[in-house]
């Protein structure tokens, strides 16, 4: 990507107020369901020749060499270069996958995993989940005997490691956009250095998109003689197909960077050349609410007389499927396609035709802070590697521009990379996998980067009151074990395996499901009134839980029809999703002989049981028309997606989550009793707290 062009300057737009509320979706860490595909320009070739058309198969046998002479290959490379789709197929072919061996390649994000192993499969042809396949959180797509080529999440990667410690059967190993970070990407980067010392064959391939590299060539190299000709590690560069980007900086900030995308929008559709336009924003409700905001100004150009029509589309995680694939549709050449987007468009698309970048500056992370124990979404300046990230997706089939919302000395004082989600999070669920694969001194674990040390404590405190660890932080069995078992956060665990005791497994096992999806009520935007009457219809005074309850039992009750879910402006395929999500938990109750109970339409043992997982996210009602954590007095607002929303506020309620805008905002909340925290926590509570 080219530097930016000198200290080029950009028209200011508009300087009305800020017209940011508070973001509706439920995103998982990293976007975590997004849907990662490359435009194919070589479509009409075929696939042999489509394969030797990408930068990445100048250097097969270079990449063949160096995995067969180094314990550890650290590969950078662009988006669309094929080092995710042709590496394992290389590998497969020279031999790395004989006498059932495995390669094995993971993705930070579930659906990535699913759409690039769609993607080897057919280059193979193959059927998904013979030869080829995907395990990712609730859906294990491969065949023990037979699939020699494995793509799953690196979180599925590390609960391998549960049951075979040492990943005897792959080869090689391949963790894909590894700049990204994740929780669970760096567990498997401490894990896999444990490994490789007691495995010398075990191959290792960290791939990047950024220039990170000699952070995890350092890493992994095992080389503490000085003398670089027995390094076991090595960085390769593939080329990507990059063209000049001009960058251009506002001369001074602005207030509302909704308005000022809309505005620069419309602008570039007016004033310049043939290409498509792709907007950063940093959640779903920012997304939809710009995309309305274009599509009535394109309505009313269009009324103009202007003969170059806009079609306007959203892209982020929440998304259908079929919604997000409309991005790489062809437009004819009278329409000119606008993307508008959350961070996902960063790494995880390339759409051909993309000449133009608005940059609103800010992106929405993960943060924790130890001090009140409260991890919650917030909205925060980009990294430098993000914003030249996303300044490069205008520069992949042509040359670009980027408009970048904010100033050049601001730009200047951003961050040099975002800050790993290790040192931003919750650990609790991290101490907790490790624990279960037997590594008891978490302080002593090779951290790439090491979390602070008051995160650990927190999270091991938080584990020891779960009943997951004894007083010498060790694993409890066979509670903590079971816990540790759950591809879940430890709080929703805890609350399954007592369900059977407060005679209610069947509610809480439908909740515990319906509480992993997103946007489960669709809200759009041009029938807002007609959407929250149908809503209210499922809402009950004790809260969000019990309402999905009752969501997921009316569309059971209706034979799962998308036609109700359509009348009732509920998302089907999340419903659906609910449903096999169900099934995975219930099998793991019927394994740890959780017994089969419903609570026949009482509500207090479902909400009690809630509170035995939940006790740790509780807060009371103050005066100041306010709410206020018990243990430290952190000031907390019900979000307004909750049915509690507007009306008479309980005095104690608990709550899933915390996300931060103007004010921290608890989502999917219960009201609950004090004397049940007392009652089921008494060792985290106690009397006049």
């Amino acid at each position: 990507m080219a530097a930016p062009v000198g200290p080029v300057k950009f028209w200011k737009p508009g300087s009305e107020g800020p017209g940011v509320s508070v973001s509706e979706e439920r995103q998982s860490p990293a976007e975590s369901s997004a849907v990662t595909v490359i435009y194919n320009p070589y479509a009409s070739l075929s696939i042999e020749q489509q394969r030797q058309k990408l930068p990445v198969f100048k250097l097969r046998n270079h990449i063949l060499y160096l995995v067969e002479n180094y314990q550890t290959l650290v590969i950078i490379g662009e988006t669309g270069c094929g080092k995710s789709t042709q590496i394992p197929q290389y590998l497969a072919e020279a031999g790395w996958t004989a006498e059932g061996r495995v390669v094995g390649v993971t993705q930070p994000r579930r659906v990535a995993a699913v759409s690039v192993a769609g993607r080897v499969a057919d280059e193979r042809g193959a059927v998904l989940g013979h030869e080829v396949g995907y395990c990712i959180r609730f859906d294990d797509c491969t065949d023990p005997q037979a699939t020699r080529i494995k793509f799953l999440t690196d979180g599925m990667l590390v609960r391998e490691m549960m049951a075979d410690p040492l990943l005897t059967r792959y080869s090689v190993l391949m963790l894909d956009e590894a700049h990204e970070r994740t929780l669970y990407t760096d567990i498997a980067i401490g894990l896999l250095k444990k490994v490789q010392k007691k495995r010398g064959d075990l191959r290792l391939i960290v791939a990047s998109a950024t220039l990170d590299a000699e952070k995890f060539r350092d890493f992994f190299n095992q080389n503490d003689t000085g003398d670089p000709s027995k390094d076991t590690s090595v960085i390769l560069t593939v080329e990507g197909r990059t063209f000049p980007v001009d960058i251009f900086y506002l001369q001074s900030p602005v207030p509302d960077y909704l308005k000022s995308t809309v505005e620069t929008t419309m602008k570039i559709h007016q004033m310049e050349n043939d290409g498509d336009i792709l907007a950063f924003l940093t959640g779903q409700e920012e997304v939809e609410t710009v995309v309305s905001m274009l599509i009535e100004q394109a309505r009313a150009l269009a009324r103009t007389g202007m003969k170059k029509h806009l079609r306007v589309l959203p892209m982020y995680a929440g998304l259908p499927s079929p919604e997000q694939l409309k991005v790489f549709e062809r437009v004819p050449h009278t329409v000119r396609k606008v993307i508008v987007a959350t961070n996902i468009a960063e790494t995880s698309i390339t759409v051909q035709g993309i000449a133009f970048v608005i940059d609103c500056g800010f992106v929405k992370l993960r943060a924790y802070n130890p001090r009140t124990a409260i991890e919650c979404l917030v909205v925060v300046p980009v990294s430098k590697a993000s914003a030249n990230q996303r300044a490069g997706r205008a520069g992949r089939n042509r040359s670009g521009r980027c408009y970048r919302l904010y100033t050049e000395e601001d730009f200047e004082k951003l961050p040099k990379s975002t800050v790993p989600e290790m040192q931003r999070s919750n650990l609790a669920p991290v101490i907790l996998q490790l624990k279960a694969l037997g590594i008891d001194n978490v302080l002593r674990f090779p951290f790439l980067s090491p979390p602070p040390a008051q995160s650990m404590v927190q999270a091991l405190e938080l584990l020891y009151a779960l009943g997951g660890l004894d007083m010498h932080c060790r694993l409890t069995e066979p509670l903590g074990m079971r816990i540790a078992e759950f591809p879940l956060n430890p709080m929703f665990a805890k609350m399954l395996l007592e369900s059977g005791n407060f005679g209610c497994s069947q509610e809480i096992l439908t909740i515990a499901a319906m509480m992993q999806i997103q946007n489960i009520f669709v809200i759009p935007p041009n029938q807002k009134n007609q959407a929250a009457r149908q809503h209210r219809k499922f809402a009950v005074e004790e809260g969000d839980h019990l309402t999905m309850l009752n969501v997921y039992e009316a569309f059971v009750k209706h034979s799962k029809s998308s036609q109700w879910c359509q009348e009732h402006f509920l998302n089907y395929k999340g419903l659906v999703r609910a449903s096999v999500v169900r099934e995975q938990l219930k099998k793991l109750l019927v394994r740890f002989k959780v017994p089969k109970k419903s609570s026949e339409g009482d509500p207090d043992p479902v909400l009690r049981c809630i509170v035995s997982g939940f006790f740790a996210n509780a807060a009371k009602f103050h005066s100041t028309g306010a709410y206020r954590t018990i243990r430290d007095d952190h000031e907390l607002h019900i979000h307004p997606s909750s049915v509690l929303y507007a009306e008479k506020p309980p005095r104690w309620v608990v709550y899933n989550e915390v996300i931060q805008t103007a004010k921290y905002y608890m989502r999917d909340v219960t009201a609950v009793e004090s004397s049940w925290l007392l009652e089921l926590a008494p060792h985290f509570y106690q009397q006049g707290t």
